[in-house]
C-alpha cells in the first residue's frame, strides 16, 4: 500500500438520530491511490465520506489531517487541503460555469489576500482539465447531465487540494457519461491526485480504482487492491450475491458476474441461466 496521505480515521463511529451508522472504522487513505468506497445501501459508506470531508462529527473516534484533528481546522484552512463534491449538489439560479468554477478558490482568500494571477490560473486549468473551455459562459442550468456533474468537477479541481472527495458522482448520469466522468477521475489519479470517492457499481469500482474499501453494517470488512479484494466469497458475504470473478475482458481487472437469482431462468436468444 502506498503510504499515508495523512488522512485517516481511528475508531471512528457517527450516528444519525441517535443509531450508528459508521463503527469503530480506522481506515487510512494511501496517498496517490483512486480509493473507491464499496458496500451495500445504508452500510455506511456516505456516513463515512462525510467524516473524512469534516461534513459529519463523530460521535466517538477520530479523523485527522496530517496528524490533527480534522476538526481542530478552521474550515477555509481545511478545505485548502481537501475538497468534497456532494451527492446532490446545487447551482445558484443562472450561475455560469466560469461563475461555479470560481467558487472554488473562496478557501484560498482572505481579508489580506483577494483575487490574483493564481486564481484565474486554477480557473482556466480546472476548466481545461474537465473540457469545459468552451462552455465556461454557458449557464450550468443548461448543459447536458454529464458537462453539469463535469462543472462541479471542475470547482473541486480550482481549489487546488491533493484530496478530492467524490460522493456518488455517477448518480443520474445515464451509462456513457458515467464512465465519461470515471475515466477523468482516472487521469486525476494518473497525474498524482488522492481520490476517495462512493460508488454503487461493483465493476466500475473494480476497472478504476487503485484502492477498494468494503463496508457492511458501518464497518470495514476488507480493503486493499482490487484483484485482492474483491472475490466470489466476499460479494456473496457482503451484498449476499452469488457470482464468478472473472478477469474483464477489456482490462483484466476483476469482473462481477451474478448467478441467476431464479433457476431455470432462460435468456432469449440465450442458453440457460446458472443456477
Amino acid at each position: 500500500m502506498s503510504a499515508g496521505t495523512g488522512l485517516g480515521t481511528h475508531g471512528l463511529t457517527v450516528s444519525y438520530g441517535g443509531a450508528p451508522v459508521v463503527r469503530e472504522v480506522s481506515v487510512t487513505v494511501p496517498r496517490g491511490a483512486f480509493t473507491v468506497i464499496v458496500g451495500p445501501n445504508g452500510c455506511g459508506k456516505s456516513t463515512l465520506l462525510k467524516a473524512l470531508a469534516r461534513v459529519r462529527r463523530p460521535d466517538s473516534g477520530q479523523v485527522t489531517l496530517h496528524g490533527r484533528d480534522l476538526w481542530s481546522y478552521r474550515a477555509k484552512e481545511a478545505a485548502r487541503h481537501l475538497a468534497l463534491l456532494p451527492q446532490t449538489p446545487v447551482a445558484p439560479d443562472g450561475i455560469s460555469v466560469r461563475g461555479l468554477v470560481r467558487r472554488g478558490r473562496y478557501p484560498h482568500h482572505t481579508l489580506l489576500r483577494q483575487w490574483s494571477p493564481e486564481d484565474d490560473a486554477a480557473i482556466g486549468f480546472a476548466l481545461d482539465r474537465t473540457g469545459l473551455g468552451d462552455l465556461a459562459d454557458a449557464k450550468v442550468s443548461e448543459l447536458s447531465g454529464g458537462q453539469r456533474q463535469r462543472a462541479w468537477i471542475a470547482m473541486v479541481l480550482a481549489q487546488r487540494t491533493d484530496l478530492l472527495l467524490l460522493d456518488e458522482p455517477t448518480t443520474f448520469l445515464d451509462i456513457a457519461h458515467q464512465y465519461d466522468l470515471l475515466e477523468l477521475c482516472h487521469e486525476l489519479y494518473r497525474d498524482g491526485r488522492t481520490i476517495v470517492a462512493v460508488l454503487h457499481d461493483l465493476n466500475q469500482a473494480a476497472r478504476f480504482a487503485s484502492h477498494l474499501v468494503v463496508m457492511k453494517s458501518g464497518r470495514v470488512v476488507a480493503s486493499g487492491a482490487p484483484p485482492q479484494v474483491l472475490t466470489a466469497p466476499l460479494v456473496e458475504e457482503v451484498f449476499g450475491l452469488a457470482c464468478d470473478v472473472v478477469p474483464d475482458p477489456r482490462t483484466g481487472t476483476p469482473m462481477v458476474v451474478p448467478h441467476a437469482r431464479f433457476p431455470g431462468l432462460v435468456h432469449p436468444g440465450g442458453s440457460q441461466g446458472t443456477p
